[in-house]
């Protein structure tokens, strides 16, 4: 029974790939030593791996071989083009490790993302794992470093907002003792109703259910009262002095008419 035919593309196993490297490099390293046996050949083999790992083979010497064929390719085309190629090779090799650096990075990603795993070893799953788990051990110290940060900027904004409020009932306090104070010198200095001496000790001393209004009726009756009492007596007074000059004005009237009398009898 033949071989199946191997489909030629990028192996996606990392554990896979570098098995396949390995052994198709020992083949290659073989074939091309039998090849400079078998056919007298000067060869020069150089391989770098997908880490930039160096592995190369020659059958006299890497440099002189590599010197021998930019002495034939200047004899043959010039050095300007040779100078040309080996840059757009240098370059293209440079792109290629690039590109293989991206690719491995991005199947680093999705096998931490638990994606394309299907494929991996239990090492490599626990080379996986304990990365994970690293990263996960940096993230929660990170996150309780930031906690406690926060935690102390609350703590010092709740004294400042503390002191913040003290100051404010103390402000209040002082403004409601000062109104207290303006209010009894105000109280002390208004005058008495009616005639009565209401002190600020008698008003204090009202009943809970005092109605203002029925005592305001009461002191205005008192000082109508008073105001009456005051009109009548005035009049009684003015009254009695009327009476008193009519007396004065009799009696001068009399005495007057008396000497007239007296000075016609004489």
């Amino acid at each position: 029974m033949g071989r199946g035919k191997i489909e030629i593309k990028r192996i996606e196993n990392t554990t896979s790939r570098q098995v396949t490297f390995c052994k198709r490099r020992n083949g290659l390293l073989k074939k091309a030593y039998e090849l400079s046996i078998l056919c007298d050949a000067e060869i020069a083999l150089v391989i770098f791996s997908s880490r930039g790992r160096l592995y190369e083979y020659s059958s006299n010497s890497v440099r002189s071989t590599i010197e021998r064929y930019k002495k034939a390719s200047a004899s043959t085309s010039g050095t300007a083009p040779v100078i040309d190629v080996n840059s757009r090779q240098y370059f293209q090799q440079e792109a290629a490790k690039l590109n293989q650096q991206i690719q491995t990075l991005q199947n680093s990603n999705r096998h931490l993302m638990g994606e394309s795993i299907g494929n991996m070893t239990a090492k490599e799953l626990k080379s996986i794992e304990s990365r994970l788990e690293r990263g996960i051990g940096r993230i929660r110290s990170k996150k309780h470093e930031l906690l406690l940060t926060e935690i102390e900027y609350m703590q010092k904004r709740e004294a400042d907002l503390q002191s913040e409020n003290m100051f404010l009932r103390a402000k209040v306090a002082e403004a409601e003792r000062a109104r207290q104070e303006a209010a009894a010198e105000d109280q002390q200095m208004a005058p008495p109703l009616g005639g009565a001496a209401a002190t600020s000790t008698e008003l204090q001393a009202l009943p809970a259910s005092f109605d203002p209004r029925g005592y305001y009726l009461q002191v205005q009756a008192s000082m109508l009262a008073a105001a009456s009492a005051a009109s009548s007596s005035s009049s009684q007074q003015g009254q009695e002095h009327h009476h008193l000059q009519t007396a004065l004005h009799l009696g001068y009237h009399v005495k007057l008419d008396s000497s007239a009398a007296g000075k016609g009898f004489l």
